[in-house]
């Protein structure tokens, strides 16, 4: 899990990544025969059987950066990526983070760019709202209109959604699953892992090779599987028109 990718001189929430470190550690998975795939095609691959030696990589936010340093380095390795936007927020800032470093969010070209370059697009809601505080109409907003706006940019389903700050529960796991998604990010999930609910790893500026077998180690442990049922029902959904599932 990325977030920026640009200088790390003023980054007090420790989230951006410098593009230097991350063509590290993309090298490091490439050395170890390791390919980075969005996550609509890891999950479809898993659940095929043919999962082994891909890593899903996903960059939150939909930081204008993601475009700039980010695609071409993954390209230059031959990786893909999965890239959760606000399509509420298009062209805007982080203005969530305030009082951080304002930042500027992919417009809808630049999120068209970062599609034809081969990552996948995916939903972070509307404007980066924690969704287990938000009423039933702004959740509807947050997870079914974002779905619908990023269909109508990119002329194609939209599989996946991350929920804004991690924070999940099981109503806003409904909203999601009502509003036609194939699967959803969250970090730390506990007890609600599933497909709607996928646990992942942060990855930042400081994680080196033995540091990131040292996460991928704790994550095995810290955190609950994805049930092997969940995968099964995957592979039985229909892909898409880019490969991503039409539900």
């Amino acid at each position: 899990m990325y977030h920026s990718v640009a200088d790390t001189a003023d980054d007090p929430y420790q989230v951006t990544v410098s593009p230097a470190r991350l063509e590290r550690q993309l090298g490091w998975l490439r050395r170890r025969g390791l390919t980075g795939v969005g996550m609509e095609r890891l999950l479809r691959a898993r659940a095929e059987g043919r999962g082994a030696g891909l890593v899903g990589l996903t960059f939150d936010d939909g930081y204008a950066d993601f475009l700039d340093h980010a695609v071409p380095l993954l390209r230059k390795y031959g990786f893909t990526a999965t890239v959760f936007v606000l399509p509420g927020r298009l062209g805007g800032t982080n203005e969530w983070d305030r009082p951080g470093p304002g930042k500027p969010l992919l417009t809808g070209p630049g999120i068209r760019a970062a599609q034809a370059a081969g990552m996948e697009i995916g939903s972070h809601g509307l404007r980066h709202t924690d969704l287990t505080k938000a009423d039933d109409d702004l959740l509807a907003a947050e997870t079914a209109r974002s779905r619908e706006i990023l269909r109508t940019l990119t002329g194609a389903e939209v599989a996946g959604f991350c929920y804004p700050y991690g924070a999940v529960d099981t109503r806003v796991i409904g909203a999601v699953r009502a509003a036609g998604y194939a699967y959803a990010c969250a970090i730390s999930p506990g007890p609600l892992t599933g497909m709607f609910a996928l646990p992942r790893v942060h990855v930042g500026e400081k994680d080196t090779g033995p540091r990131l077998r040292l996460k991928h180690g704790l994550h095995r442990w810290r955190r609950e599987p994805v049930p092997a049922a969940d995968y099964a029902a995957y592979a039985g959904a229909p892909a898409g028109p880019d490969g991503g599932t039409g539900r």
